[in-house]
């Protein structure tokens, strides 16, 4: 079972509880009877654990739920306005607002686009908290291994944090302190500026959690999820060799393996499996369907009537990325959910004749929920599943990259063997034949081999554009998926928020991003 970080909006600590006691209904989890944020020597049962400042830190992991944080803009930003993705839904639903993400430029006055900065320095200022609370609260007492563990946490959170707003937008304020509400004047950092935090924060997270947590504590930071979002870091700066040797520490940890068969890791039930590195934490019961749950299964959800009707639609896999799967590849099954027609005996992959009424003739697989689920929440939109943010696979391949690019012997076997060992658990029940092994020719055929096997992998989630824009061809990509208006010197970057823009001050007055 899944546990959540519960707590309400004010962060105080008869509201934790109040919010753990609401949902332990659902199964025996997370400290059962015991109030969140308030733990004694006795009653928390292992060495380093960082309960005095629990009440802080699941505010901040709280956020990673937020609607703006990950859900709506989210999936626009990473998904539909990559190659891989259209808007799906009905046609022009959501307006200029939305189309935008597909057609582009997208404008600077853009609501979806203000929802998401604001709410990612909102998880920001919570870690900062958290940190605050850490070296200035004297009233909480703990020991120096409770104090490490919690900055760690935070620091973690906020380098995700981070790292998904300078891949957005850019030059961004580089903020470390709790801030006060309608607070502005901070002025904007270079990208390798916001790098130095990011990397600074993961190194001491990766140095200070530990590689596991009590299974009541299940989705919170672990060591292997700071080196493996590390990795992911020095990926996108082209640091090769410190992106490797971060992602063999992954690998060698002995916590994650590939054993998890690729059509049941987006299920319910391959929830936080070994192949899980970090997962944004979800769940619901009957009493409580949606509060402790997150919007971004409903948004992509089918689009229909009905027992169909699963959600709003939006991000559907496209004809380009339907092309780019070799032949029999099972995961093309789990990417793409279709449409039963008149003429077809498909019937769906759930062999459900009455599915012809969908608004579209594909979704995301990826988010298909469980209908036992469904029945016995009483609610259809899966507000109660996890988000994938970090996959061992993706691991793997970023291995496999960063050894290719290092180059010599010995790296070109291990990236090929990595990228090989990816494609073995993925044929699994294919046709003798299917994703046959690469076989090293050069170091640009397996540069090519690499970026095509993330690019099935890990389809719809989430990495697609931000692989386009560090590889450096997001423009021949989208101009080869038919999207004329994208323009690589503008469009690899989101615009600043108009509206943040208005509430900067001078000296400190935010600029815009070039060619907005």
């Amino acid at each position: 079972m899944k546990t959540l970080y519960k707590t309400t909006k004010n962060i105080g600590v008869a509201c934790l509880a109040i919010a753990l006691m609401a949902s332990i209904s659902s199964c025996k989890k997370f400290l059962d009877t015991q109030r969140q944020g308030q733990y004694t020597d006795e009653d928390y049962p292992y060495p380093g654990g960082s309960g005095p400042y629990d009440q802080y830190i699941f505010a901040a992991y709280k956020s990673l739920r937020a609607y703006g944080v990950h859900s709506f803009g989210f999936i626009l930003s990473t998904s539909v306005r990559s190659d891989d993705a259209d808007i799906g839904s009905s046609p022009g639903d959501g307006g200029a607002n939305v189309q935008t993400f597909e057609t582009f430029p997208l404008s600077p006055a853009n609501g979806i686009i203000n929802g998401m900065w604001v709410e990612y320095y909102g998880m920001i200022d919570k870690c900062n908290i958290v940190l605050n609370q850490v070296e200035n609260n004297k009233e909480i007492i703990a020991t120096d291994a409770n104090k490490l563990q919690s900055q760690a946490e935070a620091r973690f959170l906020r380098a995700y944090a981070y790292f998904n707003m300078v891949r957005f937008f850019g030059r961004i304020p580089l903020i470390t302190k709790p801030q006060s509400p309608g607070q502005a004047g901070v002025p904007q950092s270079t990208p390798a500026q916001v790098y130095a935090l990011i990397e600074s924060d993961l190194q001491f997270a990766a140095a200070n959690l530990p590689p596991t947590w009590d299974p009541r504590f299940v989705g919170r930071a672990t060591s292997g999820a700071a080196n493996g979002l590390l990795a992911k870091v020095y990926l996108t700066q082209q640091k090769w060799g410190a992106a490797m040797a971060a992602a063999n520490l992954v690998m060698t940890s002995g916590q994650y393996n590939l054993n998890t068969p690729y059509s049941e890791i987006f299920k319910e039930e391959g929830e936080n499996s070994k192949e899980s590195v970090f997962e944004v934490q979800a769940t619901a019961t009957a009493a409580i369907p949606t509060a402790n749950g997150v919007q971004y299964t409903a948004n992509q959800g089918v689009r229909a009537t009905g027992d169909w009707n699963l959600g709003d639609g939006f991000n559907v896999p496209n004809t380009t990325l339907d092309l780019a799967y070799e032949p029999n590849d099972p995961r093309k099954a789990r990417t793409f959910l279709y449409r039963s027609t008149a003429t077809t005996t498909y019937r769906t992959v759930y062999g459900d004749a009455t599915a012809t009424t969908w608004q579209n003739p594909i979704y995301n697989h990826k988010v298909y929920t469980n209908p036992a689920r469904r029945a016995s929440i009483g609610n259809r939109f899966g507000w109660w599943m996890n988000i994938r943010i970090l996959r061992y696979a993706d691991v793997v391949l970023m291995y496999a990259e960063a050894a290719n690019e290092v180059g010599g012997t010995a790296n070109f076997t291990a990236a090929t063997n990595a990228l090989n060992s990816v494609r073995a658990r993925a044929r699994q029940g294919a046709p003798a034949g299917t994703l046959a092994d690469i076989v090293f020719v050069d170091q640009a055929q397996l540069r090519q081999a690499i970026r095509q096997e993330r690019r099935v992998e890990l389809a719809m989630e989430h990495e697609r554009f931000f692989d386009l824009v560090r590889w450096g061809i997001s423009g021949t990509a989208m101009a080869a998926a038919n999207r004329p208006n994208f323009a690589e010197f503008r469009d690899v970057l989101m615009p600043i928020p108009i509206v943040q823009i208005d509430l900067s001050k001078e000296p400190n007055k935010l600029t815009q991003n070039a060619g907005y």
